[in-house]
C-alpha cells in the first residue's frame, strides 16, 4: 500500500508470477461525488421529479439487475442475468460478513495496470462499488511505459495507437474471461469493498490534516 500525505491517490501494488500489478484509485472520486449532490440540489425540484420518474421507468431489472452471477454483458455494456441465476448480495459468499443495512457506497474509479517484462502491459479502466468491480475498458501496450502514462509527452504519444475496442462490444466470453483474470490476482469483490472505505478514511485523515495545517499558518 502506497499512501502519502498530502496527496489524492492511492497505490496497491504487488507481483503476480512474473508479473507487476499496480492499482491506482483517488480521493477525488469522493469530492467530486459531494459536489455533483450540491449541483443536484440546486435544480429545479419539479425536474428532479420528471427524471426519477424517467429513470425508475426505465428500470427492467434482467440486465440491470445488481448482485447477479455474470452471464456475459450486453453490447451496450450491461450484464445478461438468467432468472435462475439471480443471486441477491447478502447470499453472495464473498460478501457474507457485511451488513445488510450499510449505506451503498459511491462509485470509485480504478485504475489497473498489468506490466509483464518485455511483453507490454495491459491497462484496464474499472469501477468498484457495493462489492463489484465493474470493467470500463481493457488497453494493451506494447510499450508499458505508455499503459499508465504520467507526462504529456506520454499521453500525447498513447493517443494515437490502437489499443483495443470498448469492453462492452467484446464477445461475452472473452468478457467473463477478463473478469476471471482479475479475480486470479485478487481484484475481486473484496477490493471493491475495501477501495470506497479507504478513500473514505483517507480523505477524513487528509481534510484534518489540511485543518491542522490551515490553523498553523493563520496563528504564525
Amino acid at each position: 500500500l502506497i499512501d502519502a500525505e498530502g496527496h489524492e491517490e492511492v497505490v496497491l501494488q504487488r507481483t503476480y508470477n512474473d508479473e507487476k500489478i499496480r492499482v491506482t484509485f483517488s480521493i477525488a472520486d469522493l469530492n467530486n461525488l459531494e459536489n455533483d449532490a450540491d449541483s443536484m440540489q440546486e435544480e429545479d425540484p419539479a425536474m428532479q421529479d420528471e427524471d426519477s420518474a424517467e429513470f425508475m421507468e426505465g428500470q427492467s431489472g434482467g440486465a440491470n439487475t445488481k448482485g447477479a452471477i455474470n452471464q456475459g454483458r450486453t453490447s451496450g455494456g450491461n450484464i445478461k442475468v438468467a432468472p435462475e441465476d439471480s443471486i441477491a448480495p447478502a447470499d453472495r459468499p464473498e460478501l457474507a460478513d457485511e451488513d445488510p443495512n450499510q449505506e451503498p457506497s459511491f462509485p470509485a474509479r480504478v485504475n489497473i495496470v498489468v506490466e509483464k517484462k518485455n511483453k507490454g502491459a495491459l491497462a484496464i479502466e474499472a469501477v468498484a462499488q457495493d462489492g463489484e468491480m465493474v470493467i470500463d475498458n481493457v488497453y494493451y501496450f506494447q510499450n508499458a511505459a505508455l499503459a499508465d502514462a504520467k507526462t504529456a509527452e506520454k499521453d500525447w504519444e498513447r493517443r494515437g495507437l490502437y489499443t483495443g475496442p470498448p469492453f462492452g462490444n467484446l464477445d461475452e466470453d472473452l468478457q467473463v474471461l477478463m473478469e476471471r483474470y482479475l479475480d486470479e490476482r485478487d481484484i475481486n469483490a473484496h477490493m471493491a469493498l475495501f477501495i470506497p472505505d479507504y478513500i473514505d478514511f483517507k480523505e477524513q485523515r487528509e481534510y484534518l490534516r489540511w485543518l491542522s495545517n490551515v490553523k498553523a499558518f493563520v496563528e504564525s
